[in-house]
């Protein structure tokens, strides 16, 4: 919070660049200024849909308020200018890891674009405007409250500077808006409000010292997750309990054969061959049920009869196949059998054991995907955590993810664009949790989700019940222990798909990293 052009953006992001952590979001209360009416020429946004609801209608500035903006005479710095009731509810499914909309303010015709972002949940969301504090609902959803105070004469040089040279503005406008509504209002609204501040930051952009709090505090409020983790995985397995499956779900019609099948690669005592031929069967099953959703016009062909065949061709748009390493990588085979020339990508996720959450470690994708169908593949689904870091890598641009170092020290690749749109992935794995089905289509309500088969429970390590790899076993070949003399270390839980086809029963550093099926 703070007053017009107090540097709250050059606070903001400063301290995204210092947290230097995958996954900030940057809210600003800017979008949401109460729009024009529809007569007036004004967006009424995208309607109900994952992000609004129908009894959510847009707050609208009446003709004599719109006159009156168009005079540089309207208040935009009062309260009633903002539409709290969707900033709030935005804010709050953000949160909660939902993707939003968000609307595009035009500060030149004082109305909303026709065109919103689309913007994802994160692991830190930064807001900031002028009235942050202003509205209770909208204070209790902030964990932080920063108040940058700056000098009332530098604010003004600034309002100046951009409303002349940014937003086509007057300077006898700008000044006569200034005197009449910006300084009184932030007297009356804005400047009591620090009393609310957790932190002030004196000199905006320009302290350091400050933000170099504010970062450490972030930081260790990042960490604490650890401790929470269990608890508040468990909370989510069983929130989504009784609720009907998803409509963007596609399970495979369970045939015999499809039943035979999962008997085989379920059962503990298969040989690695013979889980390893019938998965593979399974998962071209998979991909060839996939590309049935793909889009298809109506073409007619000429057979060697010399008759015509009313038939389907796929559309001209370009394929893509992205494996989360490393058990999707066992998909990559049957994609390519299916597929002719397709380009391929992968993606490394795995837990930071310090916070519980997933990070990217590798990222490697084809050049140009942004028009591609995505075919990301995972071999198994249990509480989506994985499958939905990946799917954030593909939507967002990866200035954001991939282009910068996580906080273990992991590498990723150079920052690239990415921006595939979400209704052209298809998330492919072989076996789902209910719990991870739901975690993904809540936070992506476009992508298409497609599997063999859907478990409904996973145990208290978050392997999936009945699932396919929970047993333990023998690390394969004699153990360090056991050559020295010495005795052997404990069975290695084999409790996910990887360890199975790969043969990767052992030692217990490499399947605790690698035990995260989700």
């Amino acid at each position: 919070c703070g007053g017009s052009a107090s540097g709250k953006t050059t606070v903001a992001t400063r301290i995204i660049e210092a947290l230097d952590v995958p996954w900030v979001v940057l809210l600003s209360m800017d979008s949401f200024y109460k729009v024009r009416r529809a007569g007036a020429g004004a967006a009424r946004g995208p309607g109900p849909g994952p992000t609004t609801s129908p009894s959510l209608a847009p707050q609208v500035l009446d003709e004599g308020q719109q006159a009156l903006a168009a005079r540089s005479d309207y208040n935009f710095d009062h309260p009633d200018a903002f539409d709290f009731e969707l900033l709030v509810s935005v804010l709050r499914k953000l949160k909660k890891g939902k993707s939003v909309k968000v609307p595009v303010y035009d500060f030149t015709t004082h109305s909303r674009r026709r065109e919103w972002k689309t913007v994802y949940g994160a692991n830190v969301i930064v807001f900031e405007g002028i009235l942050a504090f202003a509205n209770k609902e909208l204070l209790k959803l902030l964990d932080m409250k920063v108040f940058v105070d700056t000098d009332s004469d530098i604010r003004l040089v600034r309002r100046l500077q951009r409303d002349i040279m940014e937003r086509g503005r007057d300077i006898v406008g700008v000044i006569k808006q200034y005197n009449k509504f910006v300084k009184p209002a932030f007297e009356q609204y804005i400047e009591p409000t620090v009393q609310l501040a957790d932190i002030v930051v004196p000199r905006g952009g320009e302290n350091f010292v400050a933000l170099d709090l504010i970062v450490q505090h972030v930081h260790s409020q990042l960490e604490k997750p650890c401790s929470l983790l269990p608890s508040c995985r468990a909370a989510l397995a069983s929130a989504h309990q009784g609720q009907p499956l998803p409509k963007t779900l596609s399970v495979l019609e369970s045939t015999p054969q499809v039943r035979g099948m999962h008997t085989i690669i379920r059962n503990k005592d298969t040989t690695r061959d013979e889980f390893i031929f019938y998965s593979k069967r399974l998962m071209r099953l998979l991909i060839e049920h996939a590309l049935s959703f793909l889009p298809l016009k109506s073409v007619t062909v000429e057979t060697p009869q010399g008759t015509t065949y009313e038939g389907k061709r796929f559309h001209r748009q370009r394929i893509t196949g992205v494996s989360i390493l490393r058990a999707g990588e066992t998909m990559e085979q049957a994609l390519t059998a299916v597929c002719k020339d397709i380009r391929l990508g992968k993606i490394l996720i795995q837990t930071n054991h310090d916070t519980g959450e997933p990070e990217l470690h590798y990222l490697r994708l084809p050049k140009e995907i942004s028009e591609d169908y995505v075919i990301l593949m995972d071999s198994t689904v249990s509480t989506g955590a994985a499958a939905m870091m990946a799917v954030r890598v593909l939507l967002v641009s990866a200035s954001g993810a991939a282009g910068r170092r996580g906080r273990a020290g992991t590498h990723a690749a150079p920052p690239q664009d990415h921006d595939v749109q979400e209704e052209r992935i298809f998330l492919l794995s072989l076996l789902m949790a209910e719990m991870g089905v739901h975690s993904v289509a809540y936070a992506f309500p476009r992508v298409r989700i497609i599997t063999t088969a859907v478990d409904k429970r996973v145990n208290e390590e978050f392997h999936i019940i009945p699932g396919i790899g929970e047993r333990r076993g023998p690390p394969v070949g004699p153990s360090p222990g056991a050559v020295a003399g010495t005795a052997s270390p404990p069975p290695c839980p084999a409790g996910n798909f990887g360890d199975r086809y790969f043969g990767t029963d052992g030692p217990a550093a490499w399947c605790d990293s690698d035990a995260m099926d989700c």
